[in-house]
């Protein structure tokens, strides 16, 4: 399941596809799970989008500094305990990616880069803690056709342009049309191949990844 995205460093502040997205003079920047994600989300008070710093993966009850869950399944969202009132109450956000990760059950990484786009909305739902005060997940759908064959069952909901204002709840729409803004992309002229690593060095042997 995706643990790791691409993004690029100036996004941090972007809130609609109307402003410009740059793709290539801009610094890449890869974000995992515990890393501080820009999450854009409806200020329901102030009437307009807001980017809101938050760390991926809400704090496991026992430990806050452990991230548990990381995701959140999109068929089950609405009445799963953990996610159902964040739901509800509109505490759905997106974060912009340029690519994602997949790693199948051997733990190689893929990339998948989604077709020409200069970015993807990813479908995430956050809470308040009492630490981190910000926390959210990733939403998750079932695999389509290219990322199966790796295989892995599941992978990022990623949510179309026009479906923004419905998901973040900038728009007034059933639980049942929220949840339509949560489906499998089919994938095509999408890319996917093996990430590639450093090579090991004696302060890293490893690798970096």
């Amino acid at each position: 399941m995706c643990g790791k995205f691409t993004a690029m460093a100036s996004w941090a502040q972007v809130v609609a596809f109307s402003q410009p997205l740059t793709r290539d003079a801009d610094r890449l920047v890869t974000l995992r799970v515990m890393a501080d994600l820009q999450v854009i989300l409806w200020d329901h008070v102030a009437g307009t989008r807001r980017v809101v710093p938050m760390r991926w993966g809400f704090p496991d009850p026992k430990d806050a500094r452990r991230p548990r869950p990381i995701h959140a399944r999109a068929e089950t969202i609405a009445v799963t305990r953990a996610f159902a009132d964040a739901f509800r109450d509109g505490q759905r956000g997106i974060v912009l990616a340029r690519t994602f990760n997949e790693a199948p059950e051997n733990g190689v990484q893929h990339v998948i880069t989604p077709g020409a786009l200069p970015a993807i909305g990813l479908a995430f739902l956050w809470r308040r803690f009492a630490e981190p005060p910000f926390a959210c997940v990733m939403v998750t759908v079932p695999a389509n056709p290219l990322l199966v064959a790796l295989p892995t069952d599941r992978m990022p909901a990623i949510l179309d342009p026009g479906d923004w204002a419905r998901w973040l709840g900038e728009e007034p729409a059933t639980t049942q049309e929220v949840l339509a803004c949560l489906k499998t992309q089919a994938g095509v002229n999408w890319t996917m191949e093996r990430e590639q690593r450093d090579k090991p060095t004696v302060r890293d042997p490893t690798g970096i990844v």
